[in-house]
């Protein structure tokens, strides 16, 4: 027997269809570009400075992993330190080795990575590959072939999954053996090359490991690989026994949106707030939300120095500069120092705070690293490390303009009406 006639009209069917249709965009839409999940509104102030034990104690809980001693961390300028460091640890791996990225582009350096992770795969060492698949154009390229035919598992992150397309994973993380680590903001392509000062190649800042901070390394890697084989890697040949290695006390920490996305927001209001004298920045996308904002303004007010180092007119995203410049005014009046990198793309990411706190790793200051990315930095609780780095933000001041107000004011009306326009989009930047 044939159902009820409007069942069976084909308007019905085709209506049907649509409606469908709509409600399965409609998910995709608000689980990618809405917030699910409340953020930190209230102002962040502290009666403890920057340093204190009770800063220290905040930061452990706060963030997750605790504060661990006995680290010795390596700051790599540039592609001609990072990738050579790099290539030195994979290729010296006897067990493992374990690498997580955004970026990855056809060319040179490319085809060293897959060469040296596909050369310890068939010596026998356990190489697992992750990549997010928007960041890398070679997905079927020769270099992933390569590693799959010689026994690298190879996972691409949420791909496919459309109800998660927004989320990508930017962090930057390689461990070798579970006794070597590297943390930062490089990306694989041949545009990382170079010193950091030759026009279209990036100045870059990444971090080698060496001590109990590892295991951190290597647990934020097994936190986004269980997401993608569902696979727990785990024992001696991942989590070996680590001993001192140096003085300096650190702290890896990861931002997910899987497990509130906010705790790199929340490691940055935390910092400016608790500063009592200095605050360096250098951030390659400086897009601050309202409330980062008020809380730079608040520690200029209270007679914090407040620099920010941001990229100059070459950088790959020229929008964002325009979004994030449309920030400024305010801090500028406030007093805060803006200074832009002019040699080459600047896309280091690196905070100092009163020359004893220092975050560095592959979070941006902008809302899509500290609300959609899956992230991680390590934090740096040493003075020594801090003068080391803010003789490296001097150097980069040294060769960056300093925009003033009235510098700001005088822009370019094309940038002026690319700013403002862009500000609808800034959720997404």
């Amino acid at each position: 027997m044939k159902g009820p006639p409007e069942f069976n009209d084909p308007s019905w069917k085709k209506l049907a269809g649509v409606a469908a249709l709509s409600s399965a965009l409609s998910i995709v839409i608000v689980r990618n570009f809405f917030d699910t999940e409340k953020k930190i509104k209230c102002p962040i102030r502290t009666d403890y400075a920057a340093g204190d034990d009770v800063f220290v104690r905040t930061m452990g809980q706060l963030l997750g992993p605790p504060l661990l001693p006995g680290n010795k961390i390596t700051i790599l300028q540039n592609g001609d330190e990072i990738f050579p460091a790099m290539l030195e640890g994979i290729r010296s791996a006897k067990r493992t080795v374990t690498f997580e990225n955004f970026l990855l582009k056809e060319g040179e350096v490319w085809k060293e990575f897959s060469e040296a992770f596909a050369e310890r795969a068939g010596a026998g060492v356990k190489v697992h590959f992750l990549q997010d698949a928007l960041g890398c154009d070679c997905l079927y390229g020769e270099g992933m072939k390569l590693m799959k035919r010689s026994g690298v598992e190879v996972e691409i992150f949420r791909w496919h999954q459309l109800s998660r397309m927004n989320y990508r994973t930017h962090r930057k993380l390689l461990t070798i053996d579970g006794k070597i680590g590297f943390i930062g903001g490089t990306g694989i392509a041949d545009s990382w090359r170079g010193d950091g000062k030759t026009r279209g190649h990036w100045r870059e800042s990444h971090y080698r490991l060496d001590g109990p901070v590892v295991a951190q390394n290597q647990q934020a890697f097994i936190d986004n690989w269980m997401q993608t084989r569902a696979m727990l890697l785990h024992g001696d040949a991942y989590f070996p026994e680590l001993t001192k290695a140096g003085t300096e006390t650190g702290q890896i920490f990861k931002s997910s949106v899987d497990e509130g996305a906010d705790s790199a927001r929340m490691m940055l209001l935390v910092s400016i707030a608790a500063a009592r004298k200095h605050v360096r920045i250098a951030n390659a996308y400086f897009i601050p939300d309202d409330l980062c904002l008020q809380t730079l303004i608040e520690a200029c007010r209270r007679g914090v120095r407040v620099e920010i180092i941001t990229p100059g007119p070459d950088i790959d995203a020229k929008l964002v500069r325009s979004v994030g410049k449309m920030r400024w005014p305010r801090l500028l009046k406030a007093g805060a120092e803006f200074y832009e990198y002019m040699p080459a793309r600047f896309h280091c990411k690196y905070m100092i705070v009163d020359d004893c706190w220092s975050s560095v790793g592959s979070a941006n200051l902008d809302n899509r690293s500290l609300r959609l990315n899956e992230e991680a930095n390590l934090n740096v609780l040493d003075a020594g490390f801090a003068a080391k780095h803010t003789k490296i933000f001097e150097e980069d001041k040294s060769r960056s303009r300093r925009v003033t107000l009235e510098d700001w004011r005088r822009r370019p009306l094309e940038e002026k009406l690319k700013g403002a326009a862009g500000l609808f989009l800034r959720s997404q930047m």
